[in-house]
């Protein structure tokens, strides 16, 4: 089998509970590359109040990257302040310029630190550790990576010791082309926004991790991912981070503010309207909340859910007690709202994609109260 075609010949599953089946993944080929990005510093960019950009520079490498391969289907996963991929070797050049322009827009244009890197599957392999993937089916429409076996974990580490590092590049911008911020936050409207991350102790998950999962996910299972659209419609602080993602191909910055202003209020009228033309606003609505990445797994379980005050505490609860049986290391953040960045080939077409992450602090925040965990855990 080439080794382009690998990613397609994943099989698909739909329940998302089955996420530990071992039977759903399948090891990355060898000569594949990961490519990974993380925004440095980004708490000090959220407690400034720009968690969105903190979000757009994390989703900027998917879309870099998917645009530089012509559309190919890959698996890749987004973090909240980064994001994660694999791609086959022959790809390796296209990646590696997408990484390197887009970390040198995030730090000309946002004026965040994006630090990049791309990883032999075979090196993480040679470490000890294995890259699983499977496609979980968001939709009819969406399927969304999920990566196992440790080596994640293991490559995102290595790229914050400074280990295969691409410097960045300004010679040109990356093509974000699709890639949208333009709604206002999403209010909880159950009662807070929860942000959860759980991973193994170990590099492999054991039986009573597996419990764990499956405990919390039980424990959500009556909460709801966060509402697709917001009431309040259009966001100006997203309409000019999207002015910033259009540079390749959009002209002098103030043409491109008109435009993406124009944009999104145009998305806010069409979608409080039944159908204009070819395009079903209800349809497309419904597509949003189905497209969502509100739960994933890349060597850990991440979720953003609109909780009761009560099934939020229930959650904590128990996912303390499993941190404290040695079992699990645990983050969990509660905020008022939601956030969401698109990735938008077409607005005709059913397969867009939409990044849901906390809107003050999110995974992020989530992942700081993770590695205290891990620090206390860790033998001095």
């Amino acid at each position: 089998m080439n080794a382009g075609d690998f990613y397609g010949s994943v099989p698909v599953f739909t329940r998302f509970a089955d996420l530990l089946d071992e039977s759903h993944y399948r090891p990355l080929p060898d000569d594949w590359v990961v490519g990974l990005s993380d925004v440095v510093s980004s708490t000090s960019a959220i407690a400034a109040g720009r968690y969105k950009a903190v979000n757009i520079a994390g989703a900027a490498v998917i879309a870099a990257v998917t645009n530089a391969l012509g559309n190919m289907d890959f698996p890749y996963v987004f973090g909240g302040d980064g994001a994660s991929f694999a791609v086959p070797s022959v790809q390796g050049a296209a990646a590696r310029a997408a990484l390197a322009t887009s970390a040198g827009w995030v730090g000309s244009d946002l004026q965040l630190d994006l630090r990049v890197a791309l990883v032999p599957v075979a090196t993480v392999r040679a470490a000890g550790l294995d890259l699983r993937v499977a496609r979980f089916a968001a939709s009819p429409h969406v399927n969304y990576a999920m990566f196992s076996g440790g080596g994640l974990a293991w490559a995102v580490a290595a790229m914050k010791a400074g280990e295969f590092a691409i410097a960045p590049r300004t010679d040109e911008p990356p093509d974000l082309t699709g890639l949208s911020c333009r709604w206002a936050e999403i209010p909880a409207e159950r009662g807070t926004i929860l942000s959860v991350i759980v991973t193994p102790v170990a590099d492999k998950p054991t039986e009573a991790f597996r419990k764990v999962v499956e405990d919390v996910l039980r424990l959500a299972s009556s909460a709801g991912r966060p509402t697709p659209i917001p009431a309040r419609g259009w966001s100006r602080s997203g309409a000019e981070l999207e002015a910033l993602a259009m540079k390749r191909h959009g002209g002098p910055l103030v043409l491109r503010r008109v435009l993406a202003r124009l944009k999104a209020m145009g998305s806010a009228i069409a979608l409080n309207r039944q159908r204009i033309g070819n395009f079903d606003s209800a349809r497309y609505l419904r597509e949003i909340g189905e497209n969502t990445d509100f739960r994933k797994y890349d060597d850990g379980l991440r979720m953003t859910i609109d909780c009761t005050l009560d099934e939020a505490e229930a959650i904590e609860r128990y996912l303390a007690d499993a941190a404290a049986r040695g079992i699990a290391l645990v983050g969990t953040h509660r905020q008022d709202a939601a956030l969401m960045t698109c990735l938008v080939p077409s607005a005709m077409s059913d397969n867009h994609v939409h990044f849901v992450d906390g809107a003050d602090g999110g995974y992020a925040a989530a992942a700081i109260q993770l590695k205290m965990a891990v620090s206390t855990a860790s033998p001095s």
